[in-house]
């Protein structure tokens, strides 16, 4: 089957032929694999790549050109950076350079497990609160009461009744991040045992457990992928706060709050001792936060940018 042109001397009296109109709408592209996935999604790709570099390098500290973080020096305090120092001494000696590199370990520790921890957890209460209706009442009004305290008020409570260490940071930030978490869960359920396939299900006889499991769960996954990464921003920007006042982990474990904490008092004439640990905490949140925008606008079709 071929194109055929009508000539103009072929036409009637009258009748013109008209012209072609210019493509208005670009084509579609598809973009396809892991590699497409992150050219649609830049966002995603920029915040996996610095949060994998600050991975690497909180697993590889002890190898990168790093002494041990606790070491004391008396006779090398507050050394500006410099060739032997990369990141200067603290009042007590010890090399900034390493203990910020370690203090990466305790920071993505605490962020990681608690977005785990929090999100398992919400999950389970928010999918029960949610799909099962006497279950609610009870559910809620007690994370409303946990909700009504402010997160780092509730973690440095918590801490007060503990010793500090890595573990109860992490269980203290877990339990002030699980109300959030199942609210949102609820929301999303709420939502989803309205639609016809959980009616469907419902009336086939299919128990309540496997409907939670088959049909509600795998729809929370997406959304639950996104709150999570706000958690573990928020988690290892409650950790620096409880280490800065010194409710969080022990001195004699390097971490950004720590860190800070120790060198706020010579912030005026030696800046480097905080300017550092801060950086790093504000790279990796930033990190944290734009790979949870990427997931949000690869995940949510309201938000899609192409078609």
């Amino acid at each position: 089957m071929t194109d055929t042109t009508v000539s103009p001397q072929a036409l009637p009296a009258g009748l013109v032929v008209a012209p072609l109109l210019p493509e208005i709408l670009r084509p579609v592209t598809i973009r396809r694999g892991f590699i497409g996935f992150l050219r649609s999604h830049p966002t995603v790709a920029i915040g996996g790549v610095l949060l994998l570099m600050l991975v690497l390098i909180a697993i590889l500290a002890p190898y990168l050109w790093t002494v041990d973080p606790t070491a004391l020096a008396p006779a090398k305090r507050t050394r500006a950076p410099s060739a032997a120092f990369w990141f200067g001494t603290d009042a007590l000696g010890r090399d900034v350079y390493s203990r910020v590199l370690f203090g990466a370990r305790v920071s993505l520790t605490v962020g990681l497990s608690v977005a785990t921890f929090a999100s398992a957890a919400g999950l389970a209460i928010g999918m029960v609160s949610g799909f099962v209706r006497w279950a609610d009442g009870i559910l809620m009004r007690f994370m409303d009461g946990l909700m009504s305290i402010p997160p780092i008020l509730l973690a440095i409570a918590l801490m007060a009744l503990t010793r500090g260490s890595v573990g109860n940071v992490i269980l203290a930030i877990t339990i002030a991040e699980i109300p959030r978490v199942s609210r949102l869960v609820r929301s999303v359920v709420l939502s989803l045992r309205e639609q016809p396939y959980v009616d469907a299900a419902v009336a086939c006889g299919t128990r309540t457990p496997m409907i939670i499991l088959r049909h509600i769960l795998p729809n929370t996954v997406a959304p639950m992928l996104v709150q999570a990464t706000y958690i573990c921003a928020s988690a290892m920007i409650t950790e620096a706060i409880l280490s800065f006042i010194g409710a969080g982990t022990p001195p004699t474990i390097p971490s950004w709050g720590n860190i800070m904490a120790e060198g706020r008092a010579l912030w005026q004439v030696k800046p480097y001792i905080v300017f550092f640990p801060a950086a790093f905490l504000s790279i990796t949140v930033l990190a944290v936060n734009l790979l949870g925008d990427g997931l949000r606008d690869a995940l949510d079709p309201r938000m899609a940018k192409r078609l």
